[in-house]
């Protein structure tokens, strides 16, 4: 049996954990579930203390997907009946970052369907994110718009975008399972012109889309190598008409450990328990917290999140708190 407290203080330290022991976090007993959690909160506290840090996402276009992901509503395979819109308005994402700042959130996600952004599109989201960080200076703006051409995320960062997002979703191993339509080295690609530009990238994974232990591990050594400061960890929430409609491989605990390994393996990154959290980790949310320390507020893209007064509630019945870093100027919210 492991001491996971013990090779939590040698994390600290600089040590990284080897294959063996991932593997051993992801495969321990459920009895020790709480030992295990205790050693990554030890890691999670040194770094970022007792503070959550908030996130809003918009889905400033839905559907009309050419790609043919196959844990995605939006796929162009997709039979899911979901809402199926074009690109929202300059003054719509406002009327969203306006919402975020409202409730509190430290990071806006502009996010966008499809392959890659067009010239109007990006257009677009690069007037808004001008006219956001005019009339919001402390609030952070992601953009998730795809496979990046040459240039744009230079106009991206010259807006003003803090951070990137372009999930690896799964490993380079088990990636063809899930998509064909784009290889794992476009995805690599897009977040090495984001950081090549100067912007934070964000990438994470989804869990339960039938890969293996190996292919866990492997995603979190692939984030540990981009050097992503921001790793959304997606649970998924199978949707009926997509490609993985039925696919039900996790269950609470399991969840518990995958977001422990990556704050052992990534210790010093902000680690999100993100989409799927509330129909996977249902009752143990709280726990989650221990090794992780952000979490998106509000709906998803098509599927919807947990009423935010409890995700506030949660906060305050863990003794947590709101990591109101950069953010000034608002009333704050007491949990």
């Amino acid at each position: 049996m492991y001491n996971w407290s013990a090779i939590a203080n040698k994390v600290i330290n600089g040590y990284e954990i080897n294959k063996e022991e991932a593997l051993a976090i992801l495969e321990s007993s459920d009895d020790d579930i709480l030992q295990l959690m205790d050693a990554a909160f030890k890691i999670r506290k040194y770094y970022y203390g007792k503070k959550v840090k908030l996130n809003m996402i918009i889905s400033t276009k839905t559907g009309y997907c050419p790609e043919n992901c196959g844990y995605c509503s939006q796929s162009i395979d997709s039979k899911a009946p979901i809402q199926k819109y074009t690109m929202m308005t300059k003054e719509e994402i406002l009327q969203g970052a306006r919402r975020a700042h409202d409730l509190n959130s430290g990071t806006y996600c502009i996010v966008a369907s499809g392959r890659g952004p067009t010239n109007r599109e990006l257009d677009i989201v690069t007037s808004a994110v001008k006219e956001i960080k005019d009339q919001f200076k402390d609030m952070r703006v992601c953009a998730c718009l795809g496979i990046l051409r040459e240039g744009q995320a230079e106009k991206l960062k010259e807006a003003g975008v803090d951070r990137y997002n372009h999930n690896l979703n799964t490993s380079k191993e088990h990636h063809s399972n899930i998509t064909t339509s784009h290889t794992y080295d476009d995805r690599v690609s897009t977040v090495g012109k984001v950081k090549n530009a100067g912007i934070s990238p964000c990438s994470g994974v989804i869990v339960g889309m039938k890969e293996t232990l190996e292919d866990v591990y492997e995603m979190g050594r692939a984030l540990k190598e981009l050097n992503a400061d921001s790793i959304p960890v997606n649970f998924l929430h199978a949707i009926d008409g997509t490609a993985l409609e039925g696919t039900d491989e996790l269950n609470p605990l399991y969840c518990l450990k995958v977001l422990a390994l990556f704050r052992f393996m990534n210790p010093t990154k902000e680690i999100r328990i993100s989409g799927g959290r509330e129909v996977n980790l249902r009752t143990l949310q709280p726990l989650g917290l221990f090794a992780a320390n952000s979490i998106f507020i509000g709906d998803y893209l098509t599927t919807d999140g947990q009423e935010r007064n409890s995700d506030y509630q949660m906060l305050k019945d863990l003794g947590f708190e709101i990591d109101y870093e950069n953010i000034e100027d608002r009333e704050k919210i007491e949990v």
